[in-house]
């Protein structure tokens, strides 16, 4: 069973990020991302829920479409596009397979595919490894970077996002589903960034507001000097700790660059934010990682 040394444990937390090869299985990559083609077969989505993701603030508005559509996606499966694939009757451009830009955020809880693979035994062995004794499993994706027009996702630290107190109870798994390259958009990291803290949040406005999240406090300038680049063949896995600072470049090559990702939450003596833009539901609290029903 594949598994971490403590050699490794201790780079990832000098580091804030760790690649593990080889972690899942080529076959398990397939598998993914077989079921996956299956769901976007089936994708149905009302034209107004037809929503552009960008990571630009400025844009908040647009990237969110539906602000309901996007703050009750925590314990749903649902669609968020690329720019430009839509006319102005949000009828598709492009084929719909080619327009996706990430299916969230309850892939983990919705699908039995992806429900195995994050609940897997070495999932659960690596979490162990890291000390986790109660880790929750808070939210998943799967990013699909198209080729030719994936989109860039600029510098941010997880915890901006999924906040917690105390901070340092978030963990990102991040698996390429093919190889993710420079080329194709792989992941960028500064070494070490996890130490710092975190200056910025992603928080809830009022119900009814539009936009319906806002950020409190800012950015940081880095420079593009600060940033390793991080390829990591298919079935490897990069786990990512939620203070770290990383982005990815636009994919302007002709692959794409498929990845599944969930995030853990250790739960014991931590408080999730109510201010998240990501709660959890009556009918989905967050599922604990080591029991599998």
């Amino acid at each position: 069973m594949a598994s971490v040394t403590q050699d490794q444990i201790r780079k990832f937390h000098t580091d804030g990020f760790l690649v593990v090869d080889r972690f899942f299985s080529l076959q398990e990559c397939d598998a993914m991302r077989a079921r996956i083609q299956k769901i976007v077969d089936a994708m149905d989505v009302p034209p107004h829920c037809r929503t552009e993701f960008s990571t630009q603030e400025e844009e908040q508005l647009q990237a969110q479409g539906s602000a309901e559509y996007f703050l009750t996606s925590g314990d749903k499966i649902r669609f968020f596009f690329e720019k430009g694939v839509f006319d102005g009757k949000g009828d598709f451009l492009v084929p719909k397979e080619k327009s996706v830009n990430k299916i969230g955020h309850a892939l983990h809880a919705r699908d039995p595919v992806f429900k195995e693979i994050t609940h897997s035994p070495k999932v659960q062995l690596l979490a162990e490894n890291m000390g986790l004794e109660n880790p929750v499993v808070v939210q998943s994706m799967y990013i699909f970077k198209q080729p030719g027009i994936g989109g860039e996702v600029t510098p941010h630290q997880d915890a901006t996002f999924l906040h917690t107190e105390p901070l340092g109870r978030v963990f990102g798994f991040w698996i390429a589903l093919e190889d993710a390259t420079q080329e194709n958009g792989c992941l960028w990291f500064i070494p070490g960034s996890h130490t710092k803290g975190i200056t910025r949040r992603m928080v809830r406005t009022a119900p009814g507001t539009i936009p319906c999240t806002a950020f409190v406090g800012t950015e940081p300038a880095y420079e593009d000097s600060q940033f390793v680049p991080v390829p990591v063949g298919k079935g490897g896995l990069v786990l990512i700790h939620g203070e770290v600072v990383h982005k990815s470049e636009p994919n302007h090559s002709e692959s794409s660059r498929h990845v599944y990702t969930f995030h853990l939450m250790e739960a014991k003596e931590t408080t999730w934010s109510a201010e998240n833009w990501l709660q959890p539901t009556p009918e989905l609290p967050f599922p604990a990682l080591y029991t599998h029903n």
